[in-house]
């Protein structure tokens, strides 16, 4: 049980305690950030993201949305650089991302592609979700304890002695979560988790994440998926962010939405321009 959710059994305050004493699962301050040869694709980015909570990232493309994902466990080379200004850079649960200590942020920071073809690559689905924990050095009988949790949270079990192809895409993009999450993860990051999904497996990957109870990270432009999973939505455009707080205020405001590119969802759409008559 997580800690919000432990303060939350036992009526307790989450402000001036144990939450606000923590620190920050993820700190950005200053990110700048090019592709070779091309403009600044993050321009002096300030993000802070609490233990407790689920954020999606929104945005059009080209917004940097992926490019900022793709930092947080040091994949870019410039996220992990020893030049870096002391006022700037990544913190993972009060650890500075560097070369020093960038094994332990990988494996704080579990990050699921928006292709699930380019995480899966082992014969079979249960030799992938066993690739991760063996390589921490893990004794066999926790890798194993691991991998049997990890596959029945996903709701793939009976499938393990598939090959990934053998999967339909929602069922491959959820074998990608159980791999991350057999590491215990205490970040989980998603690149558009919903993307290409029809809808019933949108509605049983929906499912999934919030049953995980670890903080999430998710790029989307999956506007609905944001109204259901996450406590905080950013609006990330130029490398910028122009918007951050509740979902349903932010993504109801429809000129800032559309200044950004983007359009009210049509859930919240629906509920502006068509409210329910009033209960007989």
């Amino acid at each position: 049980m997580t800690v919000a959710r432990c303060l939350d059994f036992f009526n307790l305050p989450r402000s001036g305690g144990l939450l606000e004493a923590m620190p920050p699962i993820v700190e950005i301050r200053r990110l700048n950030f090019s592709y070779p040869g091309g403009p600044l694709v993050l321009a002096g980015l300030d993000f802070l993201m609490q233990p407790h909570e689920t954020v999606a990232i929104v945005g059009p493309n080209g917004a940097g949305k992926s490019t900022l994902l793709l930092h947080l466990n040091g994949v870019l080379p410039e996220s992990i650089s020893r030049d870096q200004q002391p006022e700037c850079g990544i913190w993972i649960d009060g650890d500075r991302i560097n070369p020093d200590r960038l094994a332990d942020i990988r494996r704080a920071v579990g990050l699921v592609f928006q292709d699930p073809d380019d995480q899966l690559f082992c014969p079979t689905v249960w030799e992938d979700i066993l690739f991760g924990p063996r390589h921490l050095g893990l004794p066999e009988h926790e890798i194993q304890r691991r991998a049997k949790w990890a596959i029945e949270a996903v709701g793939l079990s009976g499938l393990e002695d598939l090959a990934p192809h053998q999967l339909s895409l929602g069922q491959r993009k959820r074998a990608c979560v159980a791999g991350v999450l057999v590491c215990e993860p205490k970040l989980l990051v998603l690149d558009e988790p919903t993307s290409h999904l029809d809808p019933r497996g949108r509605r049983e990957f929906i499912q999934l994440l919030n049953s995980i109870e670890c903080p999430k990270l998710l790029a989307t432009h999956d506007l609905d998926l944001v109204l259901e999973v996450a406590h905080r939505v950013v609006i990330l455009d130029g490398g910028r962010i122009h918007a951050d707080g509740s979902p349903h205020e932010i993504l109801a405001d429809s000129r800032l939405m559309d200044t950004h590119g983007l359009e009210v969802p049509r859930s919240l759409g629906c509920e502006i321009d068509f409210p329910r008559p009033p209960a007989k």
